[in-house]
């Protein structure tokens, strides 16, 4: 939802805004006001997944910008200054609870089943009883002193006016007793100091949308304009946490997810732009974008929708060369290539671009990779059960004549003409008297280890004649050590008779 929201304000700052002539520009901060939830490290991962999602800023902690500081907890005494002005003015009023009183009030509320919130205690606390508080050195917080009555219409982009009942709000805290701000406080005043014009967030903050307009007011400002972004739900409705998947993007990241796949996907998660069209580039969102034909109503994430969209550009959208690189750090990790730097005058590039260029079709996410790919890079096989050797309706002898046949015939085979080799095996199947997915098949298992891999023949040219040769006599090996304890037939994996390619 973060992620979602980010793209869409980048997607009207850079796109939209700019499309209609303004000087659209997109800032990051960093809301580091609430100290108990600070997480180290975390700064410089918001950096980190932003540009890897492919969003830049046009101002922020680590690029600057002319309204800066973009850290809140570095603009602590403007905070502090505008909550002075509105405490003066009478817009707000220093609050002495106690969080053990307040969390009795809370209780009592909900055993009379009453709403929980704030009972306004300190609302009307004389000035006399203020400066006691304060010369005792209570602490205190700050809150806003919102309407009892009367209604706040606060107008949203997507839903248009939205009209809430002042009693039914609370006196919401703008300065915690540490001295730091909350969100709404620290939100307003930025918005305003940074010229904001544009906020988009996400639907959660709509019930205290109104506080904000009223803190607008308070302080003489005209608001900007507001548009709550549609709620992303599980499948199946209700809220996406842990339990369906992932839902942090550093996830998506580690579990092979391309960002232009993620980004095309979270766009079509609340916006489209003709209901039908569902591939689009970044720069096709920059181009047809518009805040207009964002859809309010939530949006359900798919799992497999996102992999769809992933196998998508994978096979379809990056070049292949491209794919290469962005798998080479996937097997590196596997052990099955050397390390870093990749591009293309890394010593496995080409073998890896070979291996890739067979299985792209089968790869939907990075990280299924080295798995896919492990038996064209890794030296050797895994060991696997001999009983894949044997076809259904063969037996042991057969499949060991057959492989026998098949290396004394290697030497005389260019398998880099894979035609060539195509015509030779199939004739060697003749000689045998076999069907050629009788021959085939052996074959595949003992240079895989799989039943199921790309083309028998550009399979073979890929991982080599050395190779090759060297699996073929394991799994002779491997046949003639095996001592099945029922028919090979029935042993054996359920296949199609025949079935040359899969």
């Amino acid at each position: 939802g973060g992620a979602r929201t980010a793209l869409f304000n980048w997607l009207l700052a850079h796109g939209q805004a700019r499309r209609e002539g303004g000087n659209g520009a997109f800032l990051l901060r960093i809301e580091d006001t609430d100290r108990n939830r600070l997480v180290e490290g975390a700064e410089a991962g918001i950096f980190d997944i932003l540009r890897w999602f492919g969003l830049e800023w046009d101002e922020g902690p680590d690029v600057g910008g002319p309204l800066g500081p973009y850290r809140q907890s570095e603009r602590s005494a403007l905070y502090r200054e505008h909550a002075e002005q509105l405490l003066a003015a009478g817009h707000a009023y220093r609050c002495f609870c106690t969080p053990e009183r307040l969390q009795q009030v809370r209780a009592e509320q909900i055993a009379n089943k009453e709403a929980p919130g704030y009972d306004r205690f300190c609302r009307d606390l004389t000035p006399q009883q203020v400066t006691a508080n304060l010369d005792a050195g209570m602490p205190f917080v700050v809150r806003f002193r919102m309407p009892l009555a009367g209604e706040t219409r606060v107008h949203d982009e997507l839903r248009g006016e939205m009209v809430f009942q002042n009693a039914n709000l609370e006196d919401l805290v703008l300065l915690k007793s540490d001295g730091y701000p909350t969100y709404h406080l620290a939100n307003v005043v930025d918005d305003r100091l940074m010229a904001i014009t544009h906020i988009l967030r996400g639907e959660e903050w709509i019930p205290t949308a109104p506080v904000h307009v009223r803190l607008y007011d308070a302080f003489g400002w005209n608001p900007p304009r507001f548009a709550h972004m549609p709620l992303i739900l599980a499948p199946g409705g209700g809220k996406l946490s842990k339990r369906h998947g992932s839902t942090a993007m550093e996830e998506f990241r580690a579990q092979g997810y391309l960002p232009e796949a993620l980004m095309n996907y979270l766009a079509l998660l609340g916006w489209s732009f003709d209901g039908a069209t569902e591939m689009f580039s970044r720069d096709d969102l920059l181009a047809k974008f518009s805040l207009e034909r964002v859809n309010p109503s939530p949006g359900t994430f798919d799992y497999a929708k996102l992999r769809w969209f992933n196998q998508q550009y994978i096979n379809h959208v990056l070049t292949l060369d491209d794919l290469t690189l962005r798998v080479m750090p996937c097997v590196a990790e596997a052990g099955l290539i050397g390390p870093g730097p990749f591009n293309d005058s890394h010593a496995d590039f080409q073998r890896v671009r070979e291996a890739v260029a067979l299985l792209k079709d089968r790869i939907e996410t990075l990280a299924e990779a080295p798995d896919l790919l492990s038996y064209f890079l890794s030296p050797e096989l895994e060991p696997y059960d001999p009983a894949l050797l044997v076809p259904k309706k063969s037996t042991r002898e057969e499949t060991l004549n057959g492989l026998e046949a098949v290396r004394r015939t290697l030497p005389t085979v260019d398998l880099g003409d894979e035609e060539a080799t195509e015509a030779r095996f199939r004739a060697l199947a003749d000689e045998l008297g076999l069907k050629p997915g009788m021959l085939f098949m052996p074959i595949r298992v003992a240079v895989t280890g799989r039943t199921q891999s790309p083309g028998l023949f550009e399979t073979l040219r890929v991982i080599g004649a050395e190779r090759v040769r060297t699996r073929i006599d394991a799994a002779i090996s491997y046949l003639i050590a095996w001592s099945p304890v029922a028919d090979p037939a029935a042993a054996a994996v359920e296949q199609e008779s025949g079935a040359e390619h899969r």
